[in-house]
């Protein structure tokens, strides 16, 4: 049989040799520029190098722990090439599942080997996953304030810094401190001691001030900016659904972590009740924590992160299955991920057919100086750019400069001392 040129062009295309594929080194850096972060570093018998985020808030060490005394030194001498089967070694072979620190794990070692696959194809990781599926990535920032009058104040100056979708926090009367709300309006870091501090929530006084403030947001601002709202899990499922309900003339983007979503039949009660939309899934690790969620269509948006939820490779999957249900992704970005993170997420949101929304929380200087990359802000979107792989590097020696800070979040008790979710 005569073989046409063309694929006789294609088989004279040169391929990395399985020696040079070899993993040769995996090992966990952990720095803390402004922030505490863990990442791997993953390299082959040809020198070519991959990183993934690790990072777990306030959890740090227990995925170094896991990455260096159980999953790294299985890496050693198999195909970087082989991440399905790496993948599944690493989930399957423990015989204990999912889990945010295993899943994150999992997730770092998944995200470097992407990247050292599409630097071995030399093109950035969304050609690799299939090429572009839209020209830039849409993305929310972060306004806050104690007041009411502070948070639209703030709200205006992400418009004037080009933002389209914005994310609106204020601060409750009677209470000291309220979740979303910080000292620096453009890098919050709620990890604020070696030990956790104790805060005071009052969901009464939350459900019936927050109205207002997105009221008042659009007497200033109009209809034309999106605007988006975290609830944080503080919710039960009724009283989610009276803020979603009494939310609805505001016209939302989304309402966040409206409830624990552990139950997830819970968001069919507030699903009946409202028609804001719902996002949730930014501390969910598998796909069986959205599975019913997504099936029975109770949410609009899952934002399942690259980094606590497997890597690309399982994240892909969580995309697959909500595309069948008419429900996009909007995945967590705060500034708990690194800028590794962010890197993988926009290359995986300019590829992915049911994008909705990025969630962008701008790094410090400093935290942008060791992760150098690729990826670059405009008019409310972001670009992956088109360097080989994800984007985003290292500098080993600026990283060292910042050592580990023992650092937890916060933790919550209502005003009569029960222990509630922060």
């Amino acid at each position: 049989m005569k073989v046409s040129p063309l694929i006789e062009q294609q088989h004279d295309i040169p391929k990395a040799s399985a020696r040079g594929r070899e993993i040769v080194d995996a090992r966990v850096i952990i720095c803390s520029p402004g922030r505490n972060f863990v990442t791997v570093k993953i390299t082959t018998h040809d020198g070519i190098y991959g990183i993934g985020d690790a990072t777990l808030n306030g959890r740090e060490l227990a995925v170094a722990a896991y990455l260096n005394d159980h999953l790294l030194p299985n890496l050693i001498g198999r195909d970087a090439g082989r991440i399905e089967d790496i993948w599944q070694f690493a989930y399957r072979g423990a015989y204990w599942r999912r889990g945010s620190v295993k899943m994150s794990a999992i997730a770092a070692i998944d995200v470097a080997l992407w990247d050292i696959k599409a630097k071995m194809a030399n093109m950035p990781l969304y050609d690799l996953l299939g090429g572009a599926s839209r020209d830039k990535v849409l993305v929310y920032g972060h306004a806050n304030g104690n007041t009411i009058e502070e948070t639209v104040e703030e709200v205006g100056r992400y418009i004037d810094m080009g933002y389209s979708a914005i994310r609106a926090q204020t601060g409750v009367p009677g209470l000291k401190a309220s979740y979303g709300v910080s000292k620096d309006k453009l890098f919050y870091e709620p990890a604020d001691a070696e030990l956790p501090s104790e805060t005071v929530w009052n969901t009464h006084d939350y459900l019936t001030h927050i109205p207002k403030l997105f009221e008042k947001l659009r007497q200033d601002y109009g209809d034309g900016v999106r605007l988006l709202h975290d609830g944080h899990h503080r919710m039960t499922p009724r009283e989610a659904a009276q803020l979603g309900k009494s939310l609805e003339p505001y016209n939302l983007f989304w309402l966040e972590d409206v409830t624990p979503a552990e139950d997830q039949d819970a968001f069919r009660l507030i699903r009946q009740h409202t028609t804001t939309p719902l996002a949730v899934g930014e501390i969910f690790s598998s796909i069986w924590d959205c599975k019913d969620l997504i099936e029975n269509q109770l949410i609009d948006y899952i934002r399942a992160t690259i980094v606590h939820a497997g890597g690309i490779t399982h994240v892909r999957r969580i995309a697959d299955l909500a595309a069948l249900y008419q429900i996009r992704t909007g995945f967590h970005g705060a500034t708990d991920l690194s800028p590794v993170t962010m890197g993988a997420a926009l290359h995986f949101d300019l590829w992915v057919p049911n994008f909705g929304i990025q969630e962008y929380m701008r790094h410090t200087p400093e935290t942008d100086a060791v992760f150098p990359h690729a990826y670059t802000f405009d008019q409310g979107y972001l670009h992956p750019g088109d360097t080989p792989g994800h984007g985003v590097d290292i500098d080993e020696a600026l990283a060292e400069k910042f050592p580990y800070k023992p650092m937890q979040l916060p933790v919550t008790r209502l005003t009569d001392g029960t222990m509630w979710n922060w």
